[in-house]
């Protein structure tokens, strides 16, 4: 497996990423990790797919999962988690990142959410890897299609429609969130996000935390960096990313983004765009 970051500490560690050309809004990935730990990031889509070997754990809406061989991991869009091995040998794993506006017109259903993480279903596991590993060999945009509809029906039995509430007035804090992806170039000050809210800047913060399990500083640095992995899909240079994300410089940028998505921006990139 190709795409070994040169910052990972195991030689077996690897992440290798692809975007089909023709459909936006998929993100096909698979890896390999042993030692490296993920810290807190987000996808902003749903992060559906299959662990092969080994046990993963990771933290998610504010509790530790762990996930075994032949489990599903699913992921709503927009939450922060984190990943590391749990096994000595690592976790071997193979996932699809599919926006939530994309996944509604493929499944023809809006809304969908899991409850649960993690579900132990050995048969499907095995039947999404294979569909996961057809997808990367796809090469037809015609057959790409039919099978990302297919293996999105896979995951359909362990999704509740609707249970995330879209139709319920916005929650206080997507205001907040919005700030901050208006503003990842800035500095932020709590009390400027706390207005936002309409709290005081510590009720603010505690009531952020308990929302999302992370401070407004995580959830910043993470949708900081999920721009910069869109920006580098687009081709942009990794210099210019760095200032555009707030970040401070292109060495900043390698050692957060290999830490959250477990490969160099430049190797991303490469990946992506060859």
């Amino acid at each position: 497996m190709q795409g070994v970051p040169a910052q990972f500490v195991d030689a077996f560690d690897a992440a290798e990423f692809r975007q089909p050309a023709h459909r936006r809004g998929i993100e096909l990935y698979r890896a390999h990790i042993v030692r490296h730990a993920f810290e807190p990031h987000t996808h902003e889509a749903y992060g559906l797919g299959a662990i092969e070997s080994g046990v993963e754990r990771f933290r998610y809406r504010g509790s530790d999962h762990l996930a075994p061989p032949d489990s599903l991991v699913l992921m709503n869009p927009d939450v922060l988690h984190t990943g590391r091995a749990e096994t000595e040998g690592g976790w071997r794993y193979r996932m699809i990142y599919v926006d939530p506006d994309v996944a509604d017109e493929i499944t023809g259903e809006a809304g969908w959410w899991f409850d649960q993480a993690v579900q132990h279903d050995p048969l499907r596991a095995r039947r999404i890897t294979a569909r996961l590993d057809g997808l990367w060999r796809a090469r037809e945009p015609l057959d790409f299609d039919s099978q990302l509809h297919a293996l999105l029906g896979e995951f359909r039995d362990h999704a509740r429609i609707p249970r995330r509430a879209r139709d319920e007035p916005a929650h206080r804090f997507d205001r907040v969130i919005d700030y901050l992806r208006a503003h990842l170039a800035e500095r932020i000050t709590l009390d400027e996000l706390a207005v936002i809210a309409g709290l005081s800047p510590f009720h603010f913060l505690r009531r952020f935390r308990a929302q999302y399990h992370v401070t407004p500083q995580q959830m910043l640095m993470a949708l900081r960096l999920y721009q910069a992995k869109r920006l580098l899909a687009a081709g942009a240079a990794p210099a210019g990313i760095a200032a555009d994300t707030g970040l401070t410089d292109q060495a900043h940028l390698t050692r957060a983004f290999s830490r959250r998505y477990g490969i160099t921006p430049a190797r991303y990139q490469k990946q992506i765009r060859g």
